[in-house]
């Protein structure tokens, strides 16, 4: 199957239900591997705030791709050496923090696409070109698919919402509940009455543009909550943190619980 028709299936089911993943903290790409076996369909690899460097995040891409997980690599800002070494990469697609304009949106779509969409430094020689097997007019053509998550923390990005989602190019806009509530004056409290009716608020006009929201959670009923509301990019906890709870779950059962 070509990227481009992998990334029109998932666009399609993020619009028409869901998709599920998970943030990725651990450097062995095994733990990447194995979570694309168990269903999930995509992984958000952390260079913001994990400790991949790129050694690291390209055997997690190939990966992703052993095992059919959409690689999503969440850069530490949005210049364009982040944003180019991890498409170069062959990830699937990128999700840029701490986005506050929509001129800031404008920057990153530029510095994702080649031309006609953008002026993304070329290099035909890298992983995601095949190493230059790959026809450079069909990979510049499949390149120009990759998926952009804009991420807004605070509530200065929330404000430029309505702007944000009015430029083409934007696939999903993703709202960081932690950053949000600590915006507001909730920090950590991410089931606050106000965190939660900023994001189905969000939600509503995302859906009136076709744009998709989505979201992080860490406990069971706050996934079956945006699952239920209908955002279509969910994403549950972090690797590290779901080994610890499965582990803790074990050693409850171990004393009798």
């Amino acid at each position: 199957m070509t990227q481009e028709s992998k990334l029109k299936l998932f666009r399609e089911k993020a619009r028409e239900s869901n998709v599920l993943g998970f943030f990725s903290k651990t450097t062995d790409a095994s733990v990447i591997e194995s979570a694309g076996y168990s269903g999930m369909d995509y992984v958000i690899l952390d260079m913001e705030h994990g400790p991949l460097n790129t050694e690291t995040l390209k055997h997690h891409v190939m990966a992703c791709k052993a095992s059919g997980l959409i690689s999503i690599v969440r850069v530490e800002s949005f210049d364009s050496h982040n944003i180019g070494k991890a498409l170069d990469l062959g990830a699937n697609g990128i999700q840029v923090p701490s986005v506050t304009s929509a001129e800031q949106v404008r920057k990153v779509i530029d510095q994702t696409k080649f031309h006609p969409m953008g002026h993304r430094g070329v290099c035909r020689f890298v992983r995601a070109a095949n190493f230059s097997s790959m026809d450079r007019f069909e990979y510049f053509k499949d390149a120009n698919e990759n998926i952009i998550v804009i991420q807004l923390e605070g509530i200065e990005g929330v404000n430029a919402f309505d702007e944000i989602i009015e430029i083409s190019g934007v696939d999903i806009v993703f709202i960081g509940p932690y950053d949000l509530s600590q915006s507001i004056g909730y920090p950590g409290q991410i089931t606050h009455p106000q965190v939660l009716a900023y994001i189905e608020k969000l939600h509503a006009k995302a859906s009136q543009k076709g744009i998709i929201l989505g979201t992080f959670c860490d406990s069971p009923d706050l996934l079956r909550k945006w699952r239920d509301l209908g955002l279509g990019y969910l994403a549950y906890s972090v690797d590290i943190a779901l080994f610890l709870e499965k582990l803790k779950e074990i050693n409850g059962i171990r004393n009798g619980k």
